[in-house]
């Protein structure tokens, strides 16, 4: 795990020292995704600079130091992630070319990812490789720039023109470190960002930059300025081909596939020249992970949980006892408000983009936790979207099927009354809604539930609706100066069968890279350590796509699979339990400890000179938050984080630097 960074600009203008001084300021503000080593590379005469920061994981001697040319000279990589399947790659490259056994220079997989460059093109290699990965390769014949992205949306890819040079890197400081950087902030991103708490792929908060999608790469050369992305694998072919080719055979053979394929997802992520442990949050994804870890391990495997003093919030004990059955080395942290307010500070240095999902905070302190004693660690994201585990797809059907059954005029009554905010009208329909909302839902939020049902009896779209039932600011243009309608995202899953599977594969393209996996790639690279994903191995994504929905999701209930795998390994009573998630009380947080800081943020006179944000409407949820009137803290912490990260692009960019634990 690593961190990249470059620049092009046209040849001839900077001298070879030149643009290695630029570069450098790019990688030292990756100074904590790569803290073992540094390296650059340069190209006069196309105006090109690479810059590598290191994590050493896979071969730790230089032999496996970035930038790396292939043995031919032709090609350049910068490269960030792991490539699992490296050593079946190296085989099929020996076995094509025998001169090349005794050829290599180490065992790293970037020399192996470099030479299947050179022998079968990016393309060919690209969707040979499987792993987590983002990187830029420059080939010296043909003089043009590679920038490429794994499948899934892993590891980030910024880029973007500024001022007529060409910036990339894998995080947003890395770019605001060249003199060229303009830094403009893109109102319809920002539009788009308190919509939804992050700000969604290809979109990026800076005008001028992108996200390069999961899944793409493009290509351009120096004086070029069109650079369009292209896929090299869909998330969308990819679920259709497994519709089209269900899996042979009933229960019994479909899940012993999967196990079969997560055992081997598992076990190549287990290979490393450094320590490693998992994230263990006592809930039903990771814990399939830390099991079949167990057993692949020939040493207790390290486990590392957070917990928290709210019983609603914490599954810290369930993980303490699905640690003790397996066996695990493991430790766990406690996160108390105070704790909270000194890693708030770091938020918007580690996000480097405004970001709302609150579970942000103990995903940073768990990560820290884990490096204390790991370099890596496996977790079990991806679950959910995979397998079907988010209740949501089991309710979002009944209001669907509520919604066919009443006439539109009734609903648009019910709607506008229900927006009245009544508290008699809200606890009526509680009691009457009751069969629609899971059990979570209703004890958590229920206002905020309840409204967001009540905005989605007048939308006929079961897509349109789902995505309500996602939003914080249903209409961010009144919010935001400046901005319009942003617009909807750019997907169509129609071709799929069935709306459970077009509600997974939203989440897959959309939720699960821009928030999840987002979020835990700055938590951890914020401490040097690197995060694996065996359930989002892209070979167990296709399987899972080939089994039908009834084996994913049946009796209420998603995951079917991870179920029976856990239940063959741990006890039923901490395998059939409750759905907490990894959130944190921030509702009774900001009406208690962060109060104040919060109140600072919000001040009308603030927002108003900032000129971004309409005060009026902060002012009012803020008033109805503070009062308990209405639950508004999923909405209220957009509006901080954004607040918040503004002022940090008043400083100079800089690694994030978590206090100690």
């Amino acid at each position: 795990m690593c961190g990249i960074a470059g620049f092009m600009q046209g040849g001839g203008r900077l001298g070879r020292e030149e643009l290695l001084a630029r570069v450098e300021p790019m990688c030292a503000a990756l100074a904590r995704r790569g803290p073992d080593d540094r390296g650059a590379w340069a190209e006069p005469a196309a105006g090109l600079a690479l810059g590598h920061r290191r994590l050493s994981i896979l071969d730790l001697s230089p032999q496996g130091a970035q930038p790396m040319l292939s043995h031919d000279g032709r090609w350049v990589l910068i490269y960030n992630g792991e490539i699992y399947n490296h050593l079946e790659i190296k085989r099929e490259l020996e076995a094509q070319e025998p001169a090349l056994a005794g050829a290599w220079r180490g065992h790293s997989d970037t020399e192996v990812l470099l030479e299947a460059v050179a022998r079968w093109g990016l393309a060919r290699a690209l969707r040979a490789a499987a792993g987590m990965f983002a990187l830029a390769l420059w080939d010296r014949r043909q003089r043009r720039l590679s920038l490429a992205r794994d499948r899934l949306g892993k590891k980030p890819l910024y880029y973007g023109w500024q001022n007529g040079v060409f910036l990339f890197g894998s995080e947003l400081k890395a770019l605001r470190a060249h003199p060229a950087f303009a830094g403009r902030i893109d109102r319809q991103a920002l539009a788009l960002y308190l919509r939804q708490g992050n700000v969604p792929a290809p979109w990026c908060i800076y005008q001028g930059l992108r996200k390069l999608p999961p899944g793409c790469w493009l290509s351009l050369a120096p004086g070029e300025t069109a650079a369009r992305p292209q896929p090299y694998w869909s998330a969308l072919e990819a679920a259709l081909a497994g519709q089209a080719d269900p899996l042979p055979g009933g229960p019994a053979e479909a899940q012993a596939a999967v196990e079969q394929a997560l055992g081997r997802a598992v076990a190549q992520r287990l290979i490393s020249d450094v320590p490693l442990g998992a994230l263990l949050s006592g809930g039903l994804d990771s814990s399939v992970v830390a099991a079949l870890m167990a057993e692949a391990s020939p040493r207790p495997v390290k486990t590392f949980t957070i917990g928290f003093g709210q019983a609603s919030h914490d599954e810290a004990a369930w993980a303490r006892a699905v640690a003790d059955r397996l066996g695990s080395e493991h430790t766990e942290l406690y996160l108390a408000p105070e704790r909270a307010l000194e890693i708030i500070p770091e938020l918007p240095v580690i996000y480097d983009e405004p970001f709302a999902d609150s579970s942000q905070m103990p995903t940073c302190l768990v990560a820290a936790l884990a490096r204390q004693e790991v370099t890596v660690a496996l977790s079990g994201d991806g679950g959910d979207e995979v397998f079907g585990g988010y209740e949501r797809y089991q309710w979002t059907p009944r209001l669907v099927a509520l919604n066919r059954r009443l006439p539109r005029g009734l609903r648009r009554l019910g709607a506008a009354a229900l927006a009245s905010g009544d508290q008699r009208l809200w606890r009526g329909l509680l009691r009457a809604a009751g069969p629609l909302l899971p059990r979570r839902l209703r004890k958590h939020n229920p206002a905020d539930n309840l409204s967001r049902l009540a905005e989605g009896l007048v939308l006929d779209d079961p897509l349109a609706l789902y995505q309500r039932l996602l939003t914080l600011w249903p209409r961010p243009q009144d919010l935001v100066v400046g901005a319009e309608d942003p617009p909807a995202p750019d997907l169509d899953p129609a071709a799929l069968q069935g709306l459970i599977p077009r509600l997974m594969y939203l989440d897959s393209v959309g939720y699960l890279p821009d928030d999840i996996l987002t979020k835990v790639d700055r938590a951890s690279m914020a401490v040097s350590l690197e995060v694996r994903c065996p359930l989002l191995d892209h070979r167990v994504f296709e399987l899972a796509w080939r089994l039908p929905l009834e084996m994913k999701v049946a009796h209420g209930r998603g995951k079917r699979p991870l179920y029976d795998l856990l239940t063959k390994r741990l006890p039923a009573e901490l395998v059939e339990r409750p759905k907490m998630g990894f959130g944190v009380p921030l509702a009774a947080w900001l009406r208690g400890p962060l109060k104040d800081w919060a109140a600072d943020l919000l001040e009308p006179a603030r927002l108003r000179a900032q000129g971004y944000l309409r005060p009026e409407p902060i002012a009012r949820a803020w008033a109805q938050h503070l009062s308990g009137r209405r639950d508004w803290h999923h909405h209220l912490w957009a509006v901080l984080m954004f607040v918040s990260w503004l002022a940090e692009q008043k400083n100079p960019p800089r690694p994030p630097a978590l206090p100690p634990l």
